[in-house]
């Protein structure tokens, strides 16, 4: 009888912990629907003739809950603007905003945030962070320049980073047209970063 009672009383936590995973699981799906068809919209696709014709959808790593994480935020004071070098060799202007400290598997990494100078000038994009990073998946699974997240600022001292939600830039589909960021040295992780946006080594760059 104890056995039964321990499980019924259990059983709202499995219930509200389905619920948590399912709300996280349709983030991420929706973030995949709506970076496929940013791709295969004529007007938004930095894909170009064949590419374009023969894209059908990206590859992306299985939903794992591990590369969802809560990271302690540092606002980064005094933070002076920076250029930034990209894969044209052109640079683009940006400051550095806060570190995010979270734990994997047992091991604390830190990544920098970053607001480009030009974006936060348009309303729409006053609170927007961008994180660049490269990890131990870059040429073999993923881009080997690395890959991006889009953050907004906390409003608190910690700031959820799902990796699940990490893409490839532009130039990794058309380094003809789009010069992107180059993920700086302190964003190198020593660990593989499996979710988010997989990369078929089929494109120009």
């Amino acid at each position: 009888m104890k056995k039964y009672i321990i499980l019924f009383l259990m059983l709202p936590f499995f219930v509200f912990s389905q619920k948590m995973v399912s709300k996280e699981v349709m983030e991420v799906k929706k973030f995949q629907e709506e970076l496929n068809a940013e791709y295969l919209n004529a007007k938004e696709t930095p894909l170009r003739g064949d590419n374009f014709t023969n894209f059908k959808g990206h590859p992306f790593f299985p939903f794992d809950l591990k590369y969802r994480v809560t990271a302690n935020f540092t606002k980064t004071k005094d933070a002076k603007p920076f250029d930034l070098p990209t894969s044209s060799g052109k640079t683009k202007s940006y400051k550095e905003y806060g570190k995010a400290t979270f734990t994997l598997e047992g091991k604390s990494y830190t990544l920098t945030l970053y607001q480009s100078l030009d974006l936060i000038k348009q309303k729409k994009y006053k609170d927007y962070l961008f994180l660049p990073f490269r990890d131990l998946t870059n040429e073999k699974e993923t881009y080997g320049g690395g890959k991006y997240m889009d953050l907004t600022i906390p409003k608190g001292n910690t700031i959820v980073l799902d990796f699940n939600k990490s893409y490839q830039p532009f130039c990794a589909y058309n380094a003809y047209d789009y010069n992107c960021p180059i993920v700086p040295e302190e964003n190198k992780l020593p660990v593989e970063i499996r979710a988010g946006v997989m990369y078929e080594d089929i494109y120009h760059h």
